[in-house]
């Protein structure tokens, strides 16, 4: 219960990994607010983690692409935890585009840009003023291995994760007199429902084993362990990192989806050809 008397802040966190780390911190001890979009999974992840630990979790709605809801979500959550606010996970992400990128959807791409650029954004800023008004604290936020390593036909995901990684050095770096430590995890393949289509595939499971060189999924309690340290008093002179949790998978290569996406595009398709009908 090291954590007990501490406040955090998780985006995302009515699944996934934001929900694993929200779990995690709470069984530690600490107080959270979690929030997304959807109300009722947050609900359901705060009453599944209040269960085990009364009163420990609150659940507020929130479009992180909104920087008004942003605003009152940091609110809420200083006032969830009696006045203070020790840390932040900003995990609310994700994609609406996949395939070729002379085929993407541009405006699904504006959504991801805004979803995962913007919407960090607006939380490490305003979150970050309410760590610094009360003399410091820590911020996480989740990246992706697509950050690191091309993942071909990925669309926006990790252009705009990459941006998340560079936004981390540039907060470190400013908010570091005032206390406040910046870091980032980029999870490799990690077991969510979001990926139940890739752990069934006999072929994209071979490919991210033959690609990491610790030849396993990787689990949420994988990230939520390091998010915990960065997010403790172990990490106190640790800002600025960006740390894979990826079994090593960055040592070598990112995923081939030419399996799954060459009959939706065809294999002239995934090298950019473009057929007259569609242009």
């Amino acid at each position: 219960m090291y954590l007990s008397g501490k406040s955090f802040l998780i985006t995302g966190g009515g699944s996934g990994i934001g929900a694993g780390i929200a779990a995690d911190l709470a069984a530690h001890g600490a107080t959270i607010t979690i929030a997304g979009r959807r109300a009722d999974r947050l609900a359901d992840v705060a009453a599944a983690i209040n269960q085990s630990h009364p009163d420990s979790t609150s659940a507020h709605t929130t479009d992180v692409t909104d920087e008004t809801q942003v605003a009152e979500l940091v609110a809420t959550a200083v006032a969830h935890g009696d006045g203070r606010l020790d840390g932040i996970v900003a995990c609310a992400g994700g994609s609406e585009t996949i395939g070729p990128v002379t085929q993407i959807d541009s405006d699904a791409w504006k959504r991801t840009v805004d979803l995962n650029i913007n919407g960090t954004m607006f939380t490490v800023k305003h979150g970050a003023r309410a760590l610094v008004a009360g003399g410091g604290g820590s911020i996480v936020a989740i990246s992706s291995i697509a950050a690191s390593n091309t993942h071909r036909w990925f669309g926006a995901y990790g252009v705009t994760k990459s941006g998340v990684d560079h936004l981390v050095a540039l907060a470190a770096d400013e908010l570091g007199p005032s206390n406040v430590r910046v870091n980032g995890i980029r999870p490799g393949l990690t077991r969510t429902e979001l990926v139940t289509a890739i752990t069934e595939s006999p072929e994209l499971s071979k490919n991210y084993a033959d690609n990491t060189p610790l030849p396993r999924i990787g689990e949420v309690a994988d990230v939520a362990n390091l998010a915990r340290f960065l997010l403790g008093e172990e990490s106190s002179w640790i800002t600025g990192q960006v740390i894979n949790v990826d079994g090593g998978q960055m040592l070598r290569s990112g995923p081939d989806f030419s399996s799954m996406l060459a009959p939706l595009f065809g294999d002239d398709g995934l090298r950019g050809v473009v057929a007259e009908a569609t242009r």
